[in-house]
């Protein structure tokens, strides 16, 4: 199993972060908050309340996790697509695969980027297992490869206190690691996992989408057999974010507002249940709420990251 991927895709995570961490706080405050006009006014009132640094709120705990989580998406997906169609990476501009195969591809590697069940104690076969729905008391879950670190970066970015200063109230969480720890005393170890199956339906069918839409416009802009240039991956990764993320809104919103339910007190009795309420409370506005910056984050944060994946395997090769 080629090892380039993972790293390469652990990278061009982390610089995609950097950038995109900024419009996806605004994101998650749209769509968990119902005290902003709009996207001008959310970013008017964080910069006058909390300086620039709110902008950033949560971003050191992503900064690890988000890079290891785009390098299991990369990693699984170039890997996937060699056991489908046993052609490496660099094989694939001389022989493409079908655009069915780099779907499952995609598909498979969102799966288990957003949702990977561990079991307790058991057999080195049961550990692989990959289980649905409540867990037996003898296996119960011991992580997930996404959810809890997403839980906990969603509501370090709610939190709108500015920095301590003298007379001003303290924020609910001090940091990642305390407010892991106060989640864990308040809610529970469930608490952590809140969201995770909005999570699994956001990522898995628009990924498959997101590497589709990605190798075709390559194809379509890049003469047969040859690398695609360097623009030509920045457009087709930024229209690829695009499509990816237009799909992906309405489970996002979903998955926030889940992610802050128990914050002060239960409000949802789950993932249905906030649907309907939300579509009662506020109409179908409310699953697309966000996605204009959903949009216009996805193109240069989607263009470097594909850039720079396909810059470091061809640089290593």
């Amino acid at each position: 199993m080629p090892v380039e991927e993972f790293v390469a895709g652990w990278i061009s995570g982390a610089v995609g972060l950097v950038l995109g961490h900024p419009f996806d706080t605004v994101k998650v405050r749209l769509q968990t908050q119902n005290t902003y006009q709009g996207i001008v006014d959310c970013v008017v009132k964080t910069y006058r309340h909390e300086s620039v640094l709110g902008f950033f709120k949560g971003m050191s705990f992503p900064i690890a996790s988000v890079a290891l989580v785009n390098s299991v998406l990369f990693g699984v997906y170039s890997n996937t697509l060699l056991a489908l169609t046993a052609t490496s990476h660099q094989e694939r501009r001389a022989q493409p695969p079908s655009y069915t195969n780099i779907f499952i591809a995609g598909c498979t590697g969102g799966l288990l980027q957003s949702f990977r069940l561990q079991a307790g104690p058991s057999t080195p076969s049961q550990n692989t297992r990959y289980r649905q729905g409540p867990a037996h008391p003898a296996r119960t879950p011991a992580a997930y490869c996404l959810a809890p670190f997403d839980l906990i970066k969603v509501r370090l970015q709610n939190q709108t206190e500015p920095r301590l200063q003298t007379g001003s109230s303290a924020p609910r969480y001090r940091g990642p690691v305390h407010c892991a720890a106060s989640i864990l005393r308040e809610e529970g170890p469930q608490g952590l996992f809140r969201g995770s199956w909005a999570l699994v339906l956001r990522d898995t069918p628009t990924l498959g989408m997101y590497f589709v839409t990605y190798e075709g416009l390559c194809r379509q802009y890049t003469p047969e057999g040859q690398n695609p240039s360097s623009a030509t991956v920045l457009v087709a990764g930024g229209f690829a974010g695009i499509a990816s993320w237009i799909t992906a809104t309405p489970f996002d919103v979903i998955k926030s507002r889940m992610q802050m339910d128990g914050l002060k007190g239960r409000r949802y009795g789950g993932m249905l249940d906030c649907m309907t309420s939300s579509f009662r409370q506020e109409g179908i506005g409310v699953f697309f709420k966000g996605m204009t910056l959903n949009s216009a984050r996805a193109f240069p944060v989607n263009a470097v990251t594909f850039l720079s994946y396909e810059y470091l395997l061809r640089l290593w090769r």
